[in-house]
């Protein structure tokens, strides 16, 4: 197989690493992203990935729960570096050559963010897992993997979900929720649709960085999306 995207960053949600259990890390279901994603390396893809932390704790959960927004927020982000690390251990097992990189500085398990040394991690065929978001509050980590994407000039965003695309309507809740092959940055705003926090989608629309929505869960998905096969729903303009 070829790839079609010399470079990409890769964004998994923290939801999509619990597995059937819906929260925390289920090791199986780790294992089986990892070995997806050491099958991308190995054809050559330079890769970084942006981990969620919904499984572990949601910012804005908790925050509607009475937690400052601030800190929860922040509680969010080292969620996120929770996962990063276990990511980490699960493809050096596979044989990959990995690095972490934080927006929040915790040198003890993983480097400071700096664009050129993410860069350069690329360029020697390592992947690289952008930890903490943006590392900063009131940010999702959907706007921080559409910053990262810009910062190591990606050539696509691929987020990977628990559903096959961008619906009209959450398709969990309603099993009639209509499937787009392709909305534009204008539509996905102007319709509101959910799957992307706006934020993300209007980083992506400025800067004309294409997005692939696709079902992560799929074992095999993320291979057939960046060998250029039609699969999920593609957000350009």
């Amino acid at each position: 197989m070829t790839p079609v995207y010399k470079r990409v960053l890769l964004k998994i949600s923290g939801q999509s690493l619990a597995g059937e259990r819906g929260w925390g890390i289920d090791s199986k279901t780790i294992q089986k992203t990892a070995r997806e994603i050491c099958e991308l390396s190995g054809l050559g893809v330079e890769l970084g990935v942006v981990c969620g932390g919904g499984n572990i704790i949601r910012g804005i959960t908790a925050s509607a729960e009475g937690i400052n927004r601030t800190a929860a927020d922040y509680m969010g982000m080292l969620g996120g570096v929770i996962n990063a690390l276990a990511l980490q251990d699960a493809l050096e097992k596979c044989g990959a050559d990995t690095r972490v990189l934080s927006a929040i500085e915790i040198r003890q398990v993983a480097e400071p963010h700096i664009r050129r040394r993410a860069i350069r991690h690329l360029e020697k065929g390592r992947i690289v897992i952008f930890a903490a978001g943006t590392g900063n509050p009131f940010f999702t980590t959907d706007t921080g993997a559409a910053l990262r994407a810009m910062e190591i000039g990606a050539e696509i965003l691929l987020k990977g979900t628990r559903v096959d695309g961008v619906y009209d309507s959450d398709p969990e809740k309603y099993p009639e929720a209509r499937l787009f092959d392709r909305v534009t940055y204008r539509e996905f705003l102007h319709q509101n649709l959910s799957v992307m926090d706006s934020t993300a989608i209007s980083l992506c629309q400025d800067n004309k960085l294409p997005i692939v929505v696709f079902n992560m869960s799929v074992p095999g998905n993320v291979l057939r999306v960046i060998t250029g096969e039609a699969i999920g729903t593609h957000v350009t303009a």
